[in-house]
């Protein structure tokens, strides 16, 4: 009789469970992995002398990679937060509360970063300090902290008091009670247990996204002047819909309230394509409002950010901690754009005013207001506020102890109750969240009650209404042609050097709308029209293969039509609804050879095909952002077995032949094409230890890392990538290579200053790697400046941190700093003479250099500053 058994939950989610051992093992945890659980009956009420609580997993499996066709794989918060409360594992007197502790599974590294983002998803900023480097007024930071501290019970507690972590390397380890789980491959593992084994594989196939948990159906709304689509009126445990947020409409530009998880999944169902989307406002940094900024970051154009300084800070601590990436790395992929709390701020003619809300994070709500005849017409949106019964409760007349004073709670609750045109408010009760009867009174023409898993009751209908996924509230009506302002633009971009009278030609057609699901056109079939996608999302399918490519707005679907009279290559297939502006193929034709442009767009057209058919550059990528790739990339041609440098800064994307990436004489990978290269060196400045050869002939478009990383879609492919092949080489032993190894006893316990040593070992594995393979005195300068900055970087970080926390051996570490400097200078000058230094020599200074400081010098702060929370 079987006492291990495997539950394939979905794609790249499993669980393991061995009932003997009480052993129940969530394996990946990707966002809203609770809801299916609760959907599969996984997760199930239960009653016990007199308690109720719920079933559930008591460890985690993380995914290998961490990101997995744009998604995060590993979000570990909620399923933690499942097991504490609402299972009761960390309630005081709970039955179920016997002392155990949770247990996260995974590469060590891994491991690490999910216990610094629940660290921060719990506290965000966790001191005076950070808040004050995020420009709040040192007493009002005081302030914030008392009252953050009030939430966290007196103590922030790192989540290594509360969570075991098991590193899960290259050996078999036992989670509990004889059950047993080995890696067998890359996110492939078996669990054993008496005599019994069974696999779980938490790789997704190409183009797969994790499912998710509820159906949505199908939605159009009109791009409006000022109006507020119901996109989450759902919890973190509701299993029937998205969780709080909302769209907002203005001038018929889309602005999303905080991105939940499934966003991608919502905004389909909405019709709102990746590319529509102006900027996110966001409320603060739990993982039902911040879990889908992943897809945010799939645009072709860095999204506006719109936060106060203190809640940007904590979203950006927590992603880099997810990421394991430097906290500057956000504005790699939005354009922020700091609000002022407190005030109306000006967000391109919308009225934008963050207040100050309490919670065990930063947050604040928004009131939005925008002119109209007879007055303001305003919008308010109360995520994640705090009944004023239990606020009421925090009141201390003591300055120095947990809490807020009486006059901070009367802010609080005339900020609450400020009415507008339409108000949602989060009535999710508890600790930390509103209550529906604190509203009674409120004088707003329209309250939506959110934020909650339950059917509003009798009392709750009296105050408040309730929305359904994809209802509208219009503030102002607008009567404007947006679509039209919008296809414009777009058509400016792609011909600029045609004014804008001439661009009538092409712009007088009709706006056509698609159902979901209806193919615009087919491949091989001929058809009268191009189209501009305007809204929504199509995708494009191959007809040879299973490749697909999701478009969004900006792309110009079918132009081989108009250009040459062909039918189109691929069939193009409605997401969701669509909007698209009809070009008849001769008027097209017309347009481009009056203007001489046929000849420049036919040879764009050529390489903007090819690449709009990689998984790198496929999904939603505008047209003429395609253009500016295809004008500047270059075609290189390789024999058979010749070796493929990628030392320039550009991406090899592979056009015809195949490419083996070796470590040594394993062969990593085969790519082929429409497969790429080179990230690591070109956008992560990572030293490239893989060589790369040619397997037959074979042609390779290099394209200026400089354009690809511009595009936030495109890099976090690259991160992706990079993610995974890192991976890849960690569990390959290299013979005959010297490089420094990163070793979990270097450690500090503080995962800022950890990043940034893993990077000098990036850094100076880089300069091994250029001595050991000869590389010219170019190529060693270029990798020796790289290691100084990259250690004035770290002593310039690590010397403010010490000074911020005040550790009474500062002065004595930055001298220390000093003397290491020094022996770099000294370095510096025996790598120009002409003899080099060997390999090993170098090997053996880089070793005492680096590592000697971490585990002396660097260990003595590391506890001063955990004492302090800092980690």
């Amino acid at each position: 009789m079987a006492r291990l058994f495997k539950i394939e939950v979905m794609p790249g989610m499993a669980w393991i469970h061995v009932p003997d051992a009480d052993v129940r093992v969530l394996c990946g945890c990707p966002a809203d992995s609770v809801k299916h659980l609760m959907r599969r009956g996984l997760i199930r009420p239960m009653e016990m002398d007199g308690v109720r609580f719920e079933t559930g997993p008591n460890a985690i499996l993380l995914s290998d990679v961490m990101v997995q066709n744009g998604a995060f794989c590993n979000l570990a918060e909620f399923p933690v937060l499942q097991m504490f409360y609402r299972q009761g594992l960390l309630l005081p007197g709970h039955p179920n509360n016997d002392g155990s502790k949770p247990i996260i599974i995974g590469r060590r590294d891994h491991v690490d970063a999910q216990m610094q983002y629940i660290y921060r998803g719990n506290y965000g900023l966790i001191s005076e300090q950070e808040l004050m480097e995020a420009g709040v007024p040192a007493a009002q930071a005081h302030e914030m902290m008392r009252l953050k501290l009030k939430f966290a019970f007196g103590a922030i507690r790192h989540p290594r008091d509360l969570l075991d972590g098991l590193a899960l390397d290259s050996d078999p380890v036992e989670i509990k009670a004889g059950v047993s789980v080995r890696r067998i491959g890359l996110n492939r593992f078996e669990f054993h247990y008496d005599g019994e084994t069974v696999e779980v594989d938490l790789n997704l196939p190409p183009f797969q996204t994790h499912d998710s948990p509820f159906p949505l159906g199908s939605f159009q709304f009109r791009r409006d002047y000022f109006a507020v689509v119901h996109s989450g009126e759902g919890d973190g445990w509701d299993v029937r819909r998205p969780s709080m947020g909302s769209v907002l409409v203005f001038q018929g530009r889309i602005y999303l309230v905080d991105a939940g998880p499934n966003l991608a999944h919502s905004l389909t169902a909405l019709g709102i394509g990746i590319n529509e989307i102006e900027g996110i406002f966001q409320t603060h940094s739990h993982d039902d409002h911040f879990a889908g900024l992943t897809t945010l970051m799939q645009a072709d154009r860095r999204i506006s950010y719109f936060a106060v300084p203190m809640v940007r800070s904590a979203v950006a601590k927590k992603l880099a901690a997810l990421l394991s990436i430097e906290e500057k790395a956000f504005n790699d992929y939005f354009n922020v754009r700091d609000l002022v709390m407190d005030q109306w701020n000006d967000v391109d003619g919308l009225d934008v005013r963050p207040i100050f809300s309490p919670h065990p994070v930063e947050t604040t709500i928004f009131h939005f207001r925008a002119m109209a005849a007879g007055g303001w017409r305003t919008y308010a949106h109360l995520a994640d506020i705090v009944g004023l019964g239990i606020l009421e409760g925090m009141i201390t007349d003591d300055p120095t102890k947990p809490g807020l004073s009486r006059e901070w709670y009367q802010q609080i609750a005339v900020d609450y109750l400020e009415p507008a045109e339409v108000k949602k408010v989060d009535i999710g009760a508890g600790l930390i969240h509103g209550y529906a009867e604190d509203f009674r009174d409120d004088t707003s023409g329209k309250i939506i009650l959110a934020h909650t898993a339950q059917p509003l009751n009798s009392g709750q209908k009296k105050i408040g209404s309730g929305a359904s996924f994809g209802t509208v509230d219009v503030l102002i009506s607008g009567h404007r042609d947006f679509l039209g302002r919008a296809a414009f633009h777009m058509m400016t971009e792609y011909f600029p050097t045609v004014s804008g009278d001439h661009l009538g030609a092409v712009l007088n057609g009709p706006v056509t709308t698609f159902n979901p699901e209806t193919i615009l056109f087919k491949a091989g079939q001929p058809h009268a029209n191009i189209y501009l996608l305007l809204t929504g999302q199509v995708e494009m399918l191959d007809d040879d293969s299973d490749f697909r490519a999701a478009l969004s707005a900006g792309a110009l679907l079918g132009e081989s039509t108009g250009l040459h009279g062909l039918p189109p290559a691929e069939t193009c297939r409605a997401v969701s609804f669509v909007q698209v502006l009809e070009i008849p193929a001769d008027v097209y034709t017309a347009f481009v050879r009056r203007h001489n442009l046929f000849r420049q767009i036919s040879r764009l057209l050529e390489g903007r095909d090819f690449l709009s058919r990689t998984r790198l550059l496929g999904d939603v990528v505008s047209t003429g952002t395609l253009n500016a790739i295809a004008k500047d990339m270059k075609l290189l041609q390789f024999a058979d077995d010749s070796m493929i440098g990628v030392r320039s800064r550009a991406i090899g994307v592979i056009a015809r032949g195949r490419v083996l990436r070796m470590l040594g004489d394993s062969v990593l990978e085969t790519l082929g094409p429409g497969d790429f290269f080179g990230e690591e060196t070109a956008i992560f400045d990572a030293p490239g230890i893989t060589s790369l050869r040619a397997y037959g002939p074979t042609e390779i478009y290099m394209v200026s890392a400089g354009l690809l990383a511009a595009i936030p879609n495109v890099r976090w492919k690259l991160f992706e990538a990079f993610q995974r092949r890192a991976s890849l080489e960690s569990s390959v032993v290299i013979a005959g290579r010297t490089l420094l190894t990163w070793k979990q006893e270097y450690s500090v316990n503080i995962q800022r200053i950890d990043t940034q040593h893993k990077r000098l070992f990036v850094a100076a594995n880089r300069l091994l790697d250029a001595v050991q393979s000869q590389r010219d005195s170019v190529e060693i300068n270029t990798a020796l400046d790289f290691l100084f900055s990259s250690i004035q970087f770290h002593f310039t970080e690590e010397e403010a941190l010490l000074d911020r926390y005040g550790y009474e051996h500062g002065p004595a570490h930055k001298a220390g700093h000093q003397t290491l400097m020094t022996g770099m200078r000294e370095l510096e000058t025996r790598l120009n003479r002409e003899t080099p230094t060997s390999s090993e020599e170098l090997l053996d200074f880089l070793h005492g250099w680096i590592v000697n400081h971490i585990q002396i010098e660097d260990r003595r702060y590391a506890a001063v500053l955990n004492a302090q929370g800092v980690y």
